[in-house]
């Protein structure tokens, strides 16, 4: 981050440095349960795997941050995911220059908790790990992690699920911030599925401010084993500092 403020032909008041600062630190809206920021209680069925070839951005006032890679699930038990998320991470300022390194690697486990089928309502908890950036120049340099826990109801072709948690987010000028998350899909038709969903994160810096988005979102299912998924919305507070809009685009692979 210092040779890109080095190297910047422009003089930066003290608004435009913590934009820059949080530009560089801001990655794409971390997608929980693609193409949602939301997740759900269901885990990768026992000895399948669930892969995603994935691309992400979000844009504000000061620049966009994308990442593209991949996030891969293995079905370990019958109520047990482990999964793994490896980005490629790219920083755009509006002004100086571009960046691009390995992001935050991501190392989670979900735990269905609770299927509670008279009820209707599913509960799990998936704690993160998110890695330090090898990279000076994109991510974080320093480890985070999120503990949420995730809900869900189903009944006949709708399903809503949805939750949050805290997320521990230690170094530099960053500090701990809530993130919450809801969202509503619709069976549409045999292979297509829509939804909604709206979100919130508290502000995850010192100089930071809380942002609440939407996100539409859509999956087509070409078969059992290839889907393609996708999300786009707006921020709705905040929005030029923290997520002017946003997109997720994926194709998934099961076995």
């Amino acid at each position: 981050m210092l040779r890109l403020l080095r190297n910047a032909k422009w003089a930066m008041s003290w608004s435009r440095l913590v934009g820059l600062v949080a530009l560089l630190t801001l990655s794409p809206l971390a997608h929980a349960g693609p193409p949602y920021v939301s997740d759900d209680p269901e885990t990768t069925d026992y000895h399948h795997v669930e892969a995603y070839l994935f691309a992400s951005a979000t844009s504000t006032r000061f620049g966009t941050g994308s990442a593209t890679g991949i996030d891969f699930s293995y079905g370990a038990g019958p109520d047990l995911q482990l999964t793994l998320v490896a980005p490629v991470a790219q920083e755009r300022p509006n002004q100086g220059q571009s960046a691009t390194g390995p992001g935050n690697i991501e190392l989670a486990a979900k735990i269905r908790l609770a299927h509670l089928a008279r009820a209707g309502w599913d509960v799990s908890v998936f704690p993160r790990l998110f890695l330090p950036s090898a990279s000076r120049r994109v991510g974080d340099q320093h480890e985070a992690y999120l503990l949420p826990v995730w809900i869900e109801r189903d009944w006949g072709q709708w399903s809503t699920f949805g939750g949050g948690g805290h997320v521990i987010n230690h170094g530099g000028d960053s500090q701990d911030y809530t993130l919450l998350a809801w969202a509503i899909t619709h069976q549409v038709l045999p292979r297509l599925q829509i939804g909604a969903e709206v979100f919130h994160r508290s502000a995850d810096t010192r100089e930071g401010v809380p942002s609440t988005g939407l996100n539409a979102g859509v999956r087509f299912d070409f078969s059992d084993h290839y889907h393609l998924l996708g999300s786009i919305g707006p921020g709705i507070q905040n929005a030029s500092a923290t997520n002017e809009h946003s997109w997720y685009l994926a194709l998934l692979i099961t076995r």
